[in-house]
């Protein structure tokens, strides 16, 4: 049994996960949601929660990002989390649809995919039936997406820089002492560098068919700073040289953890591999402030050619590290018939936008 009783958004507690701080509820109120803290009682894990609330026609959606932290025994996921989303509603109102949680819980098949090297998490049929499983209702469903990443490469930076990158592949090495070597220069601005950030993002948008968000995004992360944001750092790198900048980065610290939020490389001496340069020294600042491990984002599951982001696994997992299986995005329906209209919407949306879509 669950029990929520609603707190402050600035009161949520110390964590590693950058989704439930009091910063990104603050970042999500700029951008018009609304974001909501509880405190967890039950009698398996404790902690607390932001929950995000967005339009939808008449009604609302909860959004639990990356969230509960704190998860129950693999064959308790679905009995837990059916408890909570009752103690959810209640706490939310009538008027709210669905609530979706991006669980960041290991998934209950990671053994076997690293074990048996699976290339792709099992259908949504078979993981709907086993997060069910000991359930009242079998209310649980896959959403249609992740919300961010069930697949994520993370890389160990503790110790000392040589071990570091000593723990990376020879090419990646090569690859961050040649842009050295071209006169590649990284360095750490401010947000008044954020329209020439975003102009290289929207170029790397187009040139590999994404929708990109808006300056106005960007903007709400660095003013969300001043708001109250405890312990939450941004740092914010560009990739020169010359008068050219050639890369991008922002990544959001958070207790031991630097989560790489949003990255863009420009068209013009891609022969520079200034992006290996640049996630080193992101690497090497987010150790000199306390982080254990630089989590670089959405990668396959596992080694596989055929798969549309095969290059996007060579690059990043040439950094060395590990690749972080999870549950992913999940929905509880609370009226089942505008979570129907909902879902006909995102898909028809998600199938529009798939060509354009790199992760």
């Amino acid at each position: 049994m669950v029990d929520l009783s609603r707190k402050k958004t600035q009161a949520l507690l110390p964590t590693d996960i950058l989704f439930q701080t009091p910063y990104w509820a603050q970042v999500k109120t700029r951008l018009g949601m609304e974001s909501h803290a509880f405190d967890i009682r039950s009698s398996g894990p404790w902690g607390d929660v932001l929950v995000l609330l967005r339009r939808f026609g008449r009604h609302r959606v909860a959004i639990v990002p990356q969230g509960p932290e704190v998860a129950p025994p693999h064959e308790d996921y679905g009995v837990y989390l059916e408890s909570f989303s009752l103690a959810l509603a209640e706490g939310l109102g009538p008027d709210v649809a669905f609530i979706r949680y991006d669980l960041p819980w290991v998934s209950p098949y990671a053994d076997e995919m690293h074990g048996e090297g699976w290339n792709a998490f099992p259908e949504a049929r078979l993981r709907e039936l086993r997060m069910n499983m000991g359930t009242r209702h079998w209310n649980l469903r896959k959403s249609f997406q992740d919300l961010t990443v069930a697949s994520s490469l993370v890389v160990d930076i503790t110790g000392e820089e040589a071990a570091v990158l000593e723990r990376m592949k020879p090419k990646t090495r090569y690859n961050i002492g040649l842009a050295r070597r071209k006169g590649v220069a990284v360095r750490e601005v401010g947000r008044e560098s954020l329209p020439q950030f975003h102009a290289l993002y929207r170029q790397t948008a187009i040139r590999n068919g994404f929708e990109p968000c808006s300056i106005t995004h960007f903007s709400a992360m660095f003013h969300a700073l001043c708001d109250g944001a405890g312990s939450t750092e941004l740092l914010f790198l560009l990739a020169t040289h010359g008068t050219d900048i050639l890369a991008g980065c922002i990544v959001g610290l958070a207790g031991r953890t630097a989560n790489f939020l949003y990255g863009a490389s420009g068209n013009v001496k891609r022969n520079l591999m200034a992006p290996y340069l640049m996630h080193w020294t992101a690497m090497c600042h987010a150790r000199d402030r306390g982080c254990h491990d630089y989590e670089m984002g959405a990668v396959p599951p596992g080694h596989d050619p055929a798969h549309p982001f095969h290059g996007l696994y060579r690059f990043k997992t040439g950094f060395g590290g590990r690749v972080a299986l999870r549950s992913g995005s999940w929905d509880y329906p609370l009226d089942h018939a505008a979570y129907r209209d909902f879902c006909n919407a995102e898909s028809l949306y998600r199938t529009d936008a798939a060509p354009g879509r790199t992760q």
